[in-house]
């Protein structure tokens, strides 16, 4: 049976004092993607708030991805600037858990342990990674000042589906103390199709991103792709993976 994922998304400007009312439920598993330009605060005023409203048994997780690909990932170094400074931030404070991996997320609270156990190099959004474990552990999702091209869950999706398509891709891991070049083919694209979440989830954005998602890509495993010849990204997916075999 599959987990339920909930999302609350919001565009407006959004004040601390006001992230309670965006449906965030006390005691659960919150994975958070957010733009700060969009939030009237600090990116630790901003943690603090969303831990507070998770209380105690709550446990809040947020993505922490590699720089740079070129460069072994050091989880106690290596800066996640790219998905934003409140991530940034958050895998370094204190008592936060972050993967041993390129494609690493961070986690607080009782179930960060779970969330940030090993995860495969090669699948970086599949059920046996953080975005999958949430959605095992019928977390939530938000989307602060960001959309679903941001949204990693709906990657949990695809992964699910078994859709076909890939992109090229590689990460520099150690192998016996020494860097090796990983390369791997990824479920990836331009991701704007996301989108597309809107409206199949509705204006409140209540419903299951996965159950959602999944239901629409086996219908059309190319749901997310843009039309051939009309993206670079979608097209290099579409003859990366097997979408082209018999």
């Amino acid at each position: 049976m599959l987990g339920y994922v909930a999302v609350v998304m919001t565009f407006a400007p959004v004040m601390v004092q006001n992230l309670a009312t965006l449906g965030v439920q006390p005691g659960g598993v919150l994975l958070v993607h957010t733009a700060l330009s969009r939030v009237g605060t600090s990116p630790r005023e901003l943690i603090e708030a969303l831990r507070t409203i998770l209380g105690p048994e709550g446990t809040l997780v947020m993505p922490s991805m590699a720089d740079d690909d070129d460069v072994p990932f050091d989880r106690t170094r290596m800066p996640c600037r790219a998905v934003g400074v409140v991530a940034d931030t958050f895998w370094r404070m204190p008592g936060v858990l972050r993967s041993d991996s390129p494609h690493a997320f961070a986690a607080i609270g009782p179930h960060a342990a779970r969330i940030t156990q090993p995860h495969p190099v090669d699948v970086p959004h599949g059920v046996d990674s953080p975005p999958g474990r949430v959605h095992e552990l019928d977390g939530q999702v938000l989307l602060l000042g960001v959309g679903h091209d941001a949204n990693t869950t709906v990657h949990v999706a695809e992964n699910i589906a078994g859709v076909r398509y890939r992109q090229p891709k590689y990460a520099t891991v150690l192998e016996d103390g020494r860097p090796k070049r990983y390369e791997y083919g990824e479920t990836d694209h331009c991701c704007e199709r996301f989108g597309l979440l809107d409206e199949w989830l509705g204006e409140r954005q209540r419903r299951g991103i996965v159950a959602a998602a999944l239901a629409r890509l086996q219908e059309n495993e190319t749901a997310f792709l843009h039309a051939p010849g009309a993206c670079a990204e979608c097209d290099l997916a579409r003859h990366g993976g097997a979408l082209n075999q018999p």
